[in-house]
């Protein structure tokens, strides 16, 4: 069966860049004009707005020079206006040689904005066209606010559409402005023009208002389209563009008779760079390049998994440069963390995996995030603390108290082999007055307290999480020299576990 291929360009740098709060650098249009082209491979990239501003020019410029020593030139795209040719000397400037013309899609725009008649907005259209054409820059044309026009006024994109079926341009862009198309008149609009001008090469341009852009997007693509307007990430004004991801994997999976050419495996990587570049964060849970969109939660999940990959669907993580993860959390079960510690390299027994299990939950149920980079952590403190068979001392309990203006306090409630001793000090912080509380304690029992000598705290390496904080600290007693360690989402709480250790240890 023969594909039909549809032509994909990304319009991030332009339209997205419209998204409130966003302005890339010079360097980094660059960048991603580079990475769009040589590693995500799309067809077409537009990359401005015409006059906008000299640090605009300056991009351009670099991004066309790069262009024509990579051949890319004619994939080079910038809006352009309807103003006398202003905007055609800007690009012969800036070396640019396709432009995407703003013109009016609805008859609303035309009577209120321009305040002109369909004769007079024609007649300056054609005018830049040939003006563009003489100066060697191709032309594609945007009908701003076509989806209202086809809406509201049909005859007026019909009258438009005689006119430019006549005119040099390669593309006829028809957008949905303002994000109002639902899927069904997403393809009944595209095959009505596509059956009356079958010569056009019409692209699609939707937004996402209702939430419907991908939805759109495809449906145009049955109706005739035959290239979409995308952006990394989805951004673009108010609730942003079609997301060049989900639309790719989309038509890649469910729409057998097209194709695009895009290459998958760079999606992730390039959408992660705008985000840095841009400071817009991506949604966790977006497809495809949301961190979370391939973490196995629940541990019924993970087993599944273990089991003919029950829970897999053809969203392969590998398809996109990433790979599939199991969470840590009060909802794992042992099939996640065995899944981890295969990654890690690590193997426990049952009877040791049913402790880190229990571990890793009662972390979840605090609402810490755990990280497979926690886990040689969480072992090595569940199984130390095994190594104590029988505790003749246990913190029984603990008050910790820190107010503005008074120093902390300590109240501590310790058990020897049953014996429980209480008291309280004050220090300079809150694990000072514990230790001060614990040192009446051994002096009421006449017993040697070790003196501590070195106190570290850090997070696991690597991890991103503040679910773990381990404390280890080295004490001396009688020249011989101890290391404990406590692990827990409170520094303070794991320098108090370390120190329990330490005292039935001695």
């Amino acid at each position: 069966m023969s594909t039909k291929k549809i032509e994909i360009m990304d319009t991030t740098l332009r339209d997205g860049e419209q998204t409130s709060g966003v302005s890339f650098a010079a360097n980094e249009k660059l960048t991603i004009a580079q990475l769009l082209l040589e590693e995500l491979k799309v067809d077409r990239i537009e990359i401005a707005s015409a006059r906008v501003s000299q640090g605009e020019f300056n991009a351009v410029k670099n991004i066309t020079n790069w262009a024509t020593s990579q051949q890319h030139l004619d994939k080079i795209e910038v809006l352009t206006f309807v103003d006398g040719g202003t905007s055609i000397q800007w690009m012969e400037d800036a070396g640019a040689k396709v432009q995407n013309l703003l013109t009016k899609g609805s008859l609303n725009h035309l009577t209120y904005q321009l305040r002109k008649t369909p004769e007079e907005h024609f007649s300056e259209i054609a005018e830049t066209i040939q003006l563009a054409q003489a100066k060697g820059i191709a032309t594609n044309v945007y009908l701003e606010d076509w989806s209202n026009g086809m809406r509201d006024s049909r005859n007026y994109v019909y009258q438009y559409l005689d006119f430019i079926a006549q005119q040099p341009v390669k593309r006829v862009m028809l957008p949905d402005t303002l994000g109002i198309l639902t899927p069904k008149e997403s393809f009944e609009y595209l095959q009505e023009i596509k059956q009356k001008y079958p010569n056009l090469h019409l692209d699609f341009h939707c937004h996402n208002d209702y939430d419907l852009s991908v939805a759109n997007a495809m449906e145009a693509i049955k109706g005739g389209a035959d290239g979409l307007h995308l952006t990394l990430n989805g951004m673009g004004e108010r609730a942003g563009n079609a997301p060049l991801a989900s639309v790719v994997a989309c038509v890649n999976d469910f729409m057998p008779a097209y194709k695009i050419e895009v290459n998958e495996t760079a999606l992730y990587k390039v959408s992660k760079l705008v985000e840095a570049f841009t400071g817009f964060k991506i949604p966790e849970s977006k497809p495809i390049v949301g961190e979370n969109v391939f973490t196995q939660t629940a541990g019924i999940h993970a087993d599944g998994d273990n089991k003919k990959n029950l829970y897999f669907n053809d969203l392969l993580p590998e398809r996109f440069g990433r790979k599939r993860k199991y969470a840590l959390g009060k909802t794992s079960g042992k099939a996640n963390i065995q899944k981890n510690l295969s990654e890690l390299g690590i193997q426990l027994t049952d009877a040791e995996l049913k402790k880190v299990t229990a571990r890793v939950i009662e972390l979840g149920d605090k609402k810490e995030l755990v990280t497979q980079h926690d886990l040689p952590y969480i072992i090595s403190d569940v199984l130390n603390s095994d190594t104590i068979d029988d505790k003749k001392v246990n913190i029984v309990s603990y008050v910790l108290t820190h107010a503005k203006g008074l120093r902390p306090s300590t109240t501590v409630a310790l058990s020897f082999d049953g014996e429980v001793v209480e008291e309280t000090a004050s220090g300079d912080g809150q694990y000072d007055a514990f230790i001060k509380a614990l040192k009446k304690i051994y002096q009421k029992k006449k017993l040697d307290l070790p003196r501590l000598t070195d106190y570290a705290v850090r997070i696991p390496p690597g991890s991103h999480s503040d679910a773990l904080c381990e404390t280890v600290i080295t004490w001396n007693l009688n020249g011989k020299e101890y290391k404990t360690r406590g692990l827990d989402s409170d520094q303070t709480v794991s320098a108090i576990m370390a120190t329990e250790k330490m005292l039935n240890i001695i």
